[in-house]
């Protein structure tokens, strides 16, 4: 199982570090293929005056510390085609955030590098749809196939996070887990599909009691793999905290997850 796991967005170095410290126990899980995911900028808050992060420069040293640390793998997220190769540098999946998921020039960026490339599903869209990025990104590493082996020994990834359905809800179709399935990996964001944009005031809510149910229900359907954001306390998370579980949840929903795909399977 993939498994993709930290704070939405880095924040001061000690909370980042404790955070990554208290992720050990999934990533020396032999079961696991485990990413630490943290953002250094978050591009589309709701509000001009909501933390964004550190910034490229910054987030990326404090990233590369959390690998030389630990020995993690990285995941984080870009947001214009010149950052692609920089991110590429620490990163080992760089990530086409879900409102970007169509923009041609940064699926062709990211394919360009030799980074694993993790396309979130835009809210907006269909999946069936998702497979034109994929190939997108396929064409542009020299490869003239498609399905999901291709995708897969290329290292071109897709990850759902949940459909709009009106205005500040998500829903998750699990139809969507085989569709996406048939032309490359999918790994399922559960923390948030759980998102309501711009339901706190200017700010996202969201309700993590729920992120348990979903989970389980992806790993009955079967999937590749999860993404998880988690802190010490989401309450005080500077971004995405209604949606995030503490450490100790996620720790103890991982193994449920595994006896739920194994009795799937």
């Amino acid at each position: 199982m993939k498994l993709l796991a930290g704070p939405c967005v880095i924040e001061e170095r000690d909370t980042l570090m404790r955070i990554a410290e208290g992720l050990a126990p999934l990533a020396h899980d032999k079961r696991i293929d485990f990413y630490f995911k943290a953002s250094f900028d978050k591009a589309n808050r709701t509000s001009l005056e909501s933390y964004r992060g550190p910034g490229m420069e910054k987030g990326l040293a404090m990233l590369e510390e959390v690998k030389r640390t630990f020995g993690y793998k990285i995941i984080t997220d870009f947001h214009t085609p010149d950052q692609a190769a920089p991110v590429a540098e620490v990163a080992d999946i760089i990530q086409i955030p879900a409102f970007l998921a169509r923009q041609t020039d940064m699926v062709v960026a990211a394919a360009r590098t030799k980074a694993i490339v993790n396309i979130k599903k835009g809210q907006f869209m269909a999946p069936n749809d998702m497979q034109y990025g994929v190939v997108k990104a396929l064409k542009t590493r020299g490869i003239d196939a498609t399905g999901y082996d291709a995708a897969l020994q290329n290292d071109i990834w897709i990850t759902e996070r949940g459909a709009t359905f009106g205005y500040g809800n998500l829903v998750v179709d699990m139809r969507s887990f085989p569709i996406m399935r048939a032309f490359a990996p999918v790994i399922f964001d559960a923390t948030h599909a759980v998102q309501m944009p711009s339901a706190a005031a200017g700010k996202t809510g969201g309700d993590r009691t729920m992120v348990p149910y979903l989970a389980k229900a992806a790993a009955a359907v079967g999937v590749d793999g999860f993404f998880f954001e988690t802190h010490i306390d989401p309450s005080c998370a500077l971004s995405d905290g209604p949606n995030m579980l503490p450490i100790e949840a996620l720790l103890a929903l991982v193994p449920k997850l595994f006896a739920i795909a194994e009795a799937s399977n």
